[in-house]
């Protein structure tokens, strides 16, 4: 038996400016900027990980930022909201942090046993700010002002818009996500535990046209496998109903992807080895860093990258 998938690992999305995307989530969220790498498969393209301090599956936002990307537009078949995780008690100082950064937000209200804020992201990416009161205990970032009792924890979950039923609740299903609830057409799964990014919500929407992928939209949502051999193990599960593809070295993590019936990239990702694989956990995201096989590069591939500061305050303790 496989070891079971406690929910998400990581949430992959596109940007347009770099430096505006690095801002908004280091400045305003208060996510640390654990890796600045490149895309593997367009190595002239950053690819962007925010997360708690340590950059912990559950906590990871990842990014590609083509500079000159047009505005996705969400639609069926896709993740269409990103949630992270805050005390309830800490929403007040949210609504104010984000009226002081001048973000526009909405007052969601209450879903479930849950109160939510809304907002976009520089790029108009749905994001949501969840206040609950079962919230993990924070590894706060050590380069934000946010204060560690009001700090981002990671994810509460995603949201998924889907024209029918069938095809993605019996994939969740069979990855170990039930459902625990519903209202209207809003359909929550969660596997078991208390893991962050445990939340999986399907919108039912059976006229929802299509999207189209750009700046703003979420390209694929990554669930998290403990390590390698589990991993092999889910993969052999899901390849019975799904065309999965074989593990891809991601150098921080191990990979599979499959597109749920639906539509949504999924991917399986493997916890270790981890952000601190190639530096240590002290200056985390402060230099580019290259996969093995284009280190030979690096000057060239530096050279070309847009330039980009990271203004987060640096740590007052070590």
């Amino acid at each position: 038996m496989a070891q079971p998938i406690v929910g998400l690992h990581h949430v992959t999305a596109i940007a347009s400016d770099p430096q505006r995307n690095l801002d908004f989530y280091t400045q305003v969220l208060g996510l640390r900027f654990v890796k600045r790498t490149v895309n593997f498969d367009d190595p002239g393209t950053y690819h962007f990980y925010f997360g708690d301090d340590a950059g912990s599956p559950g906590t990871i936002l990842t990014f590609f930022p083509w500079p000159h990307a047009s505005r996705g537009h969400a639609g069926a078949g896709e993740t269409t909201r990103t949630a992270f995780s805050v005390p309830l008690a800490s929403l007040p100082f949210w609504r104010k942090r984000l009226e002081e950064e001048h973000i526009l937000f909405e007052d969601t209200g209450k879903r479930f046993e849950e109160e939510v804020l809304t907002l976009r992201d520089p790029d108009g990416m749905v994001l949501e700010i969840v206040g609950h009161t079962d919230v993990k205990e924070p590894l706060a970032p050590r380069t934000s002002n946010v204060p560690a009792e009001h700090s981002i924890r990671g994810f509460f979950g995603v949201t998924l818009l889907e024209r029918k039923s069938e095809g993605t609740f019996a994939t969740l299903q069979t990855m170990g996500f039930h459902e625990v609830a519903s209202e209207g057409n809003r359909h929550r799964f969660a596997a078991e535990g208390d893991a962050l990014g445990n939340h999986i919500d399907v919108i039912l929407d059976p006229e929802a046209g299509h999207g189209r992928m750009g700046a703003g939209s979420v390209h694929h949502i990554a669930f998290r496998a403990k390590d390698d051999s589990s991993q092999l193990e889910w993969l052999e599960i899901l390849s019975k109903s799904l065309a999965v593809t074989p593990v891809q070295d991601r150098t921080y993590f191990h990979s599979i992807y499959f597109r749920e019936p639906g539509g949504v990239l999924f991917e399986l990702a493997t916890d270790p080895p981890g952000f601190g694989l190639d530096e240590p956990a002290e200056s985390l995201g402060q230099t580019l860093r290259l996969p093995p096989w284009l280190e030979a590069h690096h000057q060239e591939i530096e050279r070309i990258l847009p330039k980009i500061t990271d203004k987060s305050a640096q740590p007052t303790e070590a």
